[in-house]
């Protein structure tokens, strides 16, 4: 009978221990692991989100999920949403995560996006640990755009442009990265709208519209960089001629012969058609016909 007792007392003993040591694991929390020395993690506490759910592990399940397979061995499995770089979840389970607390204002409309079709993740752009989120910074948020816009990168860099390396504007004041009602992601509805938010005095209604200014900006300007002034698609005369190549005066086209290297043109070189027709966007003038006044 002693016997018995003995190794009936060491089983409970046993099964106490396993017990204990259950307990123990399934409690482990996030920041048992990832100590103070791990920077890049403990880096959240300064910032908005560092006081999800309460602050601290919950701040981590909050966006990562309960992840108990990964509390229990962290070196075999990953997070239930893993944002990488090891371990990344696929663009659509990072983004449901994000989007459980960002799904209105300026995110609404990032279903069917542009950038949603090319799935990319919230986390392509943004980096919720760091303090302060480049994209969210006109200085820094350029840089962020060009690396994938290798193209707008090089036309920001033509003699007419935006001022965007000055920090003045940012692509984000025309488009919205999450998603817009109009084409490229801009903010408003058509390419004029999103202009005129800044260019008022182009918006009108005028007496005498120019009916390309009025139908589409773009006609005539580049957005993002051109060789010519004032973003033009191409230096005037060309350009006006591309519309008005007989209509009245001049009548004959001015090319490359005009220029210095040939027959001096002043009509390329000394004035264009802007000398005359100053008023190219619309004139509320009476004699305004021409847009000469």
């Amino acid at each position: 009978m002693a016997g018995y007792r003995s190794k009936f007392s060491h089983l409970c003993c046993a099964i106490a221990l396993a017990a204990t040591a259950m307990v123990a694991q399934a409690e482990r929390q996030c920041l048992d692991c990832h100590a103070d020395d791990d920077a890049p993690i403990h880096a959240i506490a300064g910032t908005v989100h560092g006081s999800l759910a309460g602050g601290g592990s919950e701040t981590c399940v909050a966006c990562h999920g309960a992840s108990l397979e990964h509390k229990k061995k962290a070196t075999k499995n990953p997070p239930d949403v893993s944002f990488g770089p090891e371990w990344p979840s696929a663009p659509e389970v990072r983004n449901a995560s994000c989007q459980t607390c960002h799904d209105t204002g300026e995110q609404l409309l990032w279903a069917g996006s542009e950038h949603q079709q090319e799935n990319l993740s919230c986390d392509s752009c943004h980096n919720a640990h760091q303090q302060k989120d480049l994209v969210l910074n006109k200085q820094t948020a350029e840089k962020i755009c060009t690396d994938c816009h290798t193209r707008v990168r090089s036309e920001l860099h033509l003699p007419s442009r935006h001022p965007i390396a000055e920090g003045k504007t940012a692509c984000t004041d025309c488009h919205n990265p999450h998603g817009g009602t109009g084409p490229a992601a801009l903010r408003e509805v058509s390419v004029n709208d999103n202009c005129f938010t800044c260019h008022a005095d182009k918006r009108g209604p005028f007496l005498w519209e120019h009916p390309p200014a009025a139908e589409d900006c773009a006609l005539c300007h580049k957005p993002h960089g051109s060789v010519n002034k004032s973003l033009l698609t191409s230096r005037s005369p060309a350009l006006c001629q591309q519309c008005h190549a007989t209509a009245f005066h001049p009548s004959q086209p001015y090319g490359s012969e005009g220029l210095p290297s040939g027959s001096a043109n002043r009509n390329l070189l000394g004035k264009d058609c802007l000398s005359c027709h100053s008023q190219i966007h619309g004139s509320n003038h009476p004699s305004g016909a021409r847009l000469t006044r």
